[in-house]
C-alpha cells in the first residue's frame, strides 16, 4: 500500500463538493470517410471489452490507522470498466455550444473515490460527422504534462493502426524503486534527501531575500481583491477555442517573446476587456500563476506532480498592449531566473513555499475572505502533440483541456498545442464567472490586436 506524495495529497485533502480536484480533455474526431455513427456505438462496445486495466487506473485513495492517518493508494483487483466508461449522444441539432454544455456538467461532479479516479465518456450526435471522448482523471494521480503524454500514447499516428484502450496496460521502462514508497521506505527516501534538504534552507533564505531585495519576481499575496477571487459553487461553465499557432509565433518573433508570453498577453488583454466590461477590473495589476513542469522529457513517470510554480505580473494597468506583453516578458524572465541552477526537489521546496497562501485560501473561513488573494487566477500552458493522432481511423482535431477552478480562484485558462493551432480551455465557476464565453470574443481580438501592433 504505497503512501501518497505529499505533493499529490495537497489535491485530495481539500477537495469538496464546491471545488473538485480533477483535470479533464475533451477531444474531438472526425469519422473516416464513409463511416456512419454506428462506428462510434462499435467504438464505445469495443472498449467495454478491455477489462485488463493497467496499474495507474486501479488506484483509488486510502487511509486508515495502519497508514497513520496519512493518505495512500490501494489498487482495486476488479474494476467496473461499464462504471468508468460511458455513452452520451447529444441533443439535436448537436453544435459545439451543447457539447460544452455537457462537458461543463460533467466536469463539476466529483469522482467517486470509493473507485479509481477516472471517467471516459463517448459522445455522438455532433454535427459535421464528428464525435467528441471527455476523459477525466485525479490531479493527485497525474499532472498535466504526464496527461498529454498519456494522450499521446493512447492514440495512433496514422489513420490504418487499432487503438487499444486508454487504460490497457503498455510496456513500460525499468524503472528503480525509490524506496520511499511505503511506511519501511521512509527513512531510506529521507536519508537520500538528506544532501539536497540541507542546501534547501539557505536556497530559500537567498532567493526570498534577492525578490525582496531587488524585486526580482513577483511574490504571493501582491495580487489585488477581484471579482475572480471569491467563494465558489461545484457549477461548472467551460468555454473552448483555438487559434493559429504561427500567428502567436510570429507575434512572439516580432516582439522579442516566447510563445508563452504571448498566450498570457492574450490572456491578460483578454481579462482587462472583460472586467472592464464588468466595471470590475482593479488599479493594481492582475497576477496569475502559471506551472512550470518539472518534469525531465524522457522521465518515465506517469504517476503523480511534478510542477513548479512563477508567478506572472500580467499587467493589467497597462493601457498598450505591445507595452503590456514587454511587461509580462519581463515579469516572467525573473520568474524563471529564481528557478536557475535549481535541482528538482529544491525548485518543488520553492514552488510549494509560494502556493502554501493558496492552501489557505482554499479552506473556508474568515482567514481566506480577509487575507489578499496569492494570485488572482491560473494560466497553464502545456506544450501538446505535433503531429495528427487517430483513433480507430477517426483524425483528432482538437483537445481541449480543462482544469480547476479553486475556492477564491474562480477562473482557470490552460492551453495546449496540437499541431498547428494553440487549443484554449477557459472553466469557471458558473456563478462567480458570468458570461465567460465573452472571454473568448476577447481573446480573439487581442491576438488581431497584436498581430497588427507588431506587424507580425
Amino acid at each position: 500500500m504505497p503512501l501518497m506524495a505529499p505533493n499529490d495529497s495537497l489535491f485530495i485533502i481539500p477537495e469538496s463538493r464546491e471545488q473538485p480536484m480533477h483535470v479533464g480533455s475533451l477531444q474531438l474526431f472526425d469519422l473516416p470517410e464513409g463511416a456512419d455513427r454506428s462506428l462510434i456505438r462499435q467504438t464505445y462496445e469495443e472498449m467495454l471489452t478491455a477489462t485488463d486495466v493497467a496499474p495507474l487506473f486501479r488506484m483509488r485513495p486510502y487511509r486508515s490507522l495502519t497508514t497513520l492517518g496519512q493518505w495512500a493508494w490501494t489498487y482495486d483487483d476488479d474494476v467496473d470498466i461499464e462504471h468508468h466508461v460511458r455513452h452520451s449522444a447529444l441533443p439535436e441539432p448537436g453544435r459545439v455550444r451543447e457539447l460544452l454544455a455537457l462537458a461543463s456538467r460533467l466536469h463539476g461532479s466529483l469522482l467517486d473515490r470509493q473507485r479509481p479516479l477516472w471517467e471516459c465518456h463517448v459522445i455522438e450526435g455532433l454535427e459535421g460527422n464528428r464525435f467528441a471522448v471527455y476523459t477525466k482523471l485525479h490531479h493527485a494521480v497525474m499532472d498535466g504534462v504526464s496527461g498529454l503524454r498519456l494522450l499521446q500514447r493512447s492514440l495512433s499516428p496514422t489513420a490504418d493502426e487499432s487503438t487499444p484502450a486508454f487504460w490497457s496496460p503498455r510496456p513500460r521502462k525499468p524503472r528503480t524503486e525509490s524506496g520511499g514508497s511505503n511506511l519501511l521506505g521512509m527513512p531510506l527516501a529521507a536519508a537520500r534527501g538528506v544532501s539536497d534538504l540541507a542546501r534547501l534552507t539557505p536556497t530559500v533564505l537567498r532567493l526570498a531575500n534577492q525578490a525582496l531585495r531587488e524585486h526580482a519576481a513577483t511574490l504571493p499575496m501582491q495580487a489585488p481583491k477581484s471579482m475572480l477571487n471569491v467563494p465558489i459553487t461545484g457549477a461548472r461553465r467551460f468555454a473552448a477555442q483555438s487559434w493559429p499557432l504561427e500567428q502567436v509565433r510570429a507575434v512572439g518573433k516580432a516582439a522579442g517573446a516566447t510563445v508563452n508570453d504571448v498566450v498570457l498577453a492574450m490572456c491578460s488583454s483578454a481579462l482587462r476587456a472583460y472586467l472592464l466590461e464588468l466595471g470590475a477590473l482593479p488599479d493594481a495589476p492582475l497576477t496569475a500563476m502559471t506551472p512550470v513542469s518539472l518534469r525531465s522529457e524522457d522521465s518515465g513517470e506517469d504517476t503523480g506532480n511534478a510542477v513548479g510554480t512563477i508567478l506572472c505580473n500580467l499587467a493589467t494597468n497597462v493601457e498598450d498592449p505591445v507595452e503590456r506583453l514587454a511587461a509580462i516578458h519581463e515579469s516572467m524572465q525573473r520568474g524563471k531566473d529564481l528557478f536557475g541552477g535549481l535541482n528538482q526537489l529544491q525548485a518543488t521546496a520553492i514552488s510549494a513555499a509560494m502556493m502554501a497562501p493558496l492552501t489557505l485560501s482554499m479552506a473556508p473561513g474568515v482567514l481566506a475572505q480577509l487575507a489578499p488573494p496569492p494570485f488572482n487566477l491560473i494560466i497553464s500552458n502545456v506544450p501538446g502533440p505535433k503531429a495528427p493522432l487517430y483513433f480507430n481511423g477517426a483524425r483528432l482535431t482538437g483537445v481541449y483541456p480543462l482544469s480547476i477552478p479553486t475556492n477564491y480562484q474562480a477562473l482557470n485558462i490552460t492551453v495546449t498545442s496540437y499541431v498547428d493551432n494553440l487549443e484554449f480551455g477557459l472553466i469557471g465557476c458558473r456563478r462567480s464567472v458570468p458570461h465567460l464565453q465573452r472571454l473568448l470574443t476577447h481573446l480573439d481580438d487581442s491576438l488581431a490586436e497584436l498581430v497588427k501592433l507588431t506587424n507580425a
